[in-house]
């Protein structure tokens, strides 16, 4: 599945990527508006845990991710919750939970559409009776626009950062991250890593999703129904 490691990345990660407020802001509304009475919540690709930081009002959390180095930093900034090093495609906990979410993208990391089934057939039996299901995806029209666009670069701390944005073969962007982290004077150490993403079309993703949920809600970066040409598509989906 080309799940990225994050070895040399993960100290970098939240310095690269920025703030996942809007991400956060999502979730917490929409567990306002449809889990009201949430105990549980499941994060799949927890990352280092700035989503999990932001849901103060749910008494258990629990954050899954295969990167040890992301667990880390997630347990020193999240301390009440539960982490578990796990494949978020494939997990098996044994338990049921109020809600499931998977967030900023995380599922587009997985390369293959047979792994998106796998995580939604996962995601369904971790979810008791009426629980819900919320992601989101970047679009393939994002990710072909990101492809089109010259590669980005900033400064960040004593950190300079390039990232470009490549296609792929079978609907795969990879985005090649260079991050040179400056160690004193003329010296810098460089941190490579190459995270690939897979665009899906929203229907194609619906209609895998159909026999195991409902959908409760969707919407794109504006509030509007997703179309082809959105950037972001989010979903809250019910278990039935």
């Amino acid at each position: 599945m080309c799940i990225p490691s994050y070895d040399q990345f993960a100290k970098f990660y939240d310095l690269v990527m920025g703030d996942r407020g809007g991400d956060g802001a999502w979730v917490i509304d929409c567990l306002e508006r449809h889990g009201k009475h949430t105990t549980s919540l499941l994060e799949l690709g927890c990352g280092t845990g700035s989503i999990l930081t932001q849901i103060t009002t749910v008494p258990s959390i629990t954050g899954l991710d295969l990167s040890p180095e992301m667990l880390a930093l997630a347990r020193s900034r999240v301390p009440r919750a539960r982490f578990i090093q796990t494949d978020i495609a494939s997990f098996s906990l044994g338990e049921e939970f109020d809600v499931v979410i998977c967030v900023f993208d995380t599922l587009n990391h997985l390369v293959t559409f047979e792994s998106w089934g796998s995580l939604f057939a996962a995601a369904n039996r971790h979810l008791r009776v009426g629980g819900l299901f919320m992601f989101d995806v970047n679009t393939q029209s994002k990710l072909q626009r990101l492809c089109e666009s010259p590669p980005w670069v900033h400064e960040f701390d004593d950190c300079i950062v390039i990232m470009d944005v490549r296609p792929d073969k079978d609907g795969i962007a990879d985005w090649d991250i260079k991050v040179f982290e400056h160690i004193d004077g003329p010296r810098f150490d460089l941190h490579h890593e190459v995270i690939s993403e897979l665009g899906v079309p929203l229907e194609r993703i619906k209609a895998e999703l159909l026999p195991q949920f409902v959908l409760v809600e969707e919407s794109d970066e504006n509030g509007n129904v997703p179309t082809h040409e959105s950037s972001r598509a989010r979903f809250v989906y019910r278990k039935f």
